[in-house]
């Protein structure tokens, strides 16, 4: 799914900017680069522990994120939106960092956000597995709230997208929970009642 990512991050005739006055107030970090690109690995690695931990829990998280994905495809479709981003002068390893994600990432996609999206879930994927130690817990909250923040300090979101993201995840989760993952886990008890006969 993330070759849609690509082939919608462009900017077009109708490009809207959800940039606020509280949004200039906000000061450009160079460091928060470090968890804003830490996102990859550890989206993966939480997916990892919590299919070790608890199925259902990965289950429903999976399934939760990737409908964010074509949810968030299908907006970035028909609103397209942009972030403006500082001019980096300086020359050191978090100014870099940052440049190197502008160079590759171009400034749209934005509302709402994927790395919000996507590290939310993995909170709310916590919160349903049981037997992680408080200290996993705890790191992996951080973990997330500091992927979360540096989409605002490294300016490649803004609050709205943030806001988007969160109440997206809400959403799908409502969803999952009611509709999609009952009928699938009553589909696996099927399952696994015909392997045993």
């Amino acid at each position: 799914m993330n070759i849609c990512y690509g082939l919608l991050n462009h900017g077009g005739s109708d490009v809207a900017s959800l940039m606020t006055d509280l949004d200039k107030q906000i000061p450009f970090v160079p460091a928060f680069i470090v968890p804003y690109v830490i996102w990859y690995p550890f989206i993966f690695t939480i997916l990892i522990v919590l299919f070790v931990k608890s199925r259902r829990a990965y289950y429903r998280t999976l399934l939760t994120l990737c409908l964010g994905l074509i949810g968030c495809y299908i907006i970035y479709y028909f609103f397209q939106t942009t972030v403006p981003r500082p001019v980096i002068t300086s020359q050191g390893v978090f100014d870099s960092l940052v440049q190197f994600i502008y160079n590759t990432d171009g400034p749209y996609n934005c509302f709402p956000s994927i790395h919000v999206l996507t590290s939310y879930l993995m909170i709310k994927g916590l919160a349903a597995c049981t037997g992680l130690s408080r200290t996993s817990q705890w790191l992996i909250t951080l973990t997330s709230w500091s992927i979360i923040l540096s989409t605002l300090f490294v300016k490649q979101h803004v609050l709205l997208d943030l806001i988007g993201a969160i109440l997206l995840s809400e959403l799908l989760t409502l969803v999952v929970d009611k509709w999609l993952l009952p009928s699938a886990e009553y589909g696996l008890l099927l399952q696994n009642k015909n392997v045993v006969k």
